[in-house]
């Protein structure tokens, strides 16, 4: 999600892949540590949710609000990010960005969320993580894991992207797939990804459709991915990727539904 107007490399090295491979869910491999169901209705629960505020990436058009039940609350089992075209407080475009950030951190292990993604052009919902030491080492030494990532201009493609601070052996600081998958903005799906010492999978409900491999002589500029992260749920608007083809102001308001996040970890 971050600074996607950087150089990104989509051709991968070494071990790691872009197949299409199903691989369902085996709950008999992990066990469910930390989780929202989003069943109780208001705001966010604040003992797992922060907010972002502001203009805060991307040259993005929303502003993110906090604690604004207008742009995010719980109703109905589902966690709603409306992004807004109301002119809140002189901002013409508002939306919401929420982080575990100081709330819980993870390490390995499985995380997935069930959501319904909105579409028009200018759209940008996500579901990543940052490093914890973002505000020591910056972005993108900390690395970030994209485990989705839509762009309204191009509705039927869902995305899976790395960020790292260098790469030895190919220029850029992303690495990534994408799938074509027909109208994903009409139904929810589980947008996953499963990280290890070794690897990190990324999937798309069943399918896994990228994979990352630490290779033998990475050090943290290639894999930063042995500390912790904090996850992100946000609707973005316009912004460097999201507003390449403009953004469409007939389309207001756009709405993104989760139903739930859930983390576990391996079983031994």
């Amino acid at each position: 999600m971050s600074n996607q107007d950087s150089t990104q490399t989509q051709g991968l090295s070494g071990k790691s892949d872009t197949a299409i491979v199903r691989q369902p869910f085996d709950p008999k491999k992990w066990k469910l540590v930390w989780k929202d169901e989003f069943d109780v209705a208001g705001l966010p629960d604040s003992s797992r949710w922060d907010y972002e505020e502001g203009y805060i990436r991307n040259r993005e058009a929303q502003y993110y609000t906090k604690g604004r039940k207008e742009n995010a609350r719980v109703e109905g089992g589902k966690l709603i990010i409306n992004a807004l075209k109301d002119n809140w407080n002189g901002k013409p475009i508002t939306s919401a960005s929420l982080v575990t950030k100081g709330k819980r951190e993870f390490l390995y292990g499985r995380i997935e969320a069930r959501a319904k993604i909105p579409t028009g052009k200018g759209t940008w919902p996500a579901i990543w993580t940052l490093g914890t030491n973002i505000g020591q080492v910056g972005w993108p030494a900390c690395g970030e894991l994209d485990i989705l990532e839509n762009v309204g201009f191009d509705p039927d493609k869902v995305h899976a992207n790395i960020h790292v601070k260098t790469f030895n052996h190919t220029k850029g600081t992303g690495k990534g797939n994408n799938m074509v998958v027909q109208k994903p903005y009409e139904g929810f799906h589980v947008y996953a990804l499963e990280w290890f010492p070794d690897r990190i999978d990324f999937f798309f409900d069943d399918l896994k459709y990228f994979t990352f491999r630490k290779e033998a002589g990475y050090t943290d500029a290639e894999w930063p991915f042995d500390k912790p992260q904090y996850l992100i749920l946000n609707l973005a608007i316009g912004g460097a990727w999201g507003g390449a083809q403009g953004i469409d102001e007939t389309k207001f308001p756009h709405q993104y539904e989760i139903e739930y996040v859930r983390y576990y970890e391996s079983v031994k």
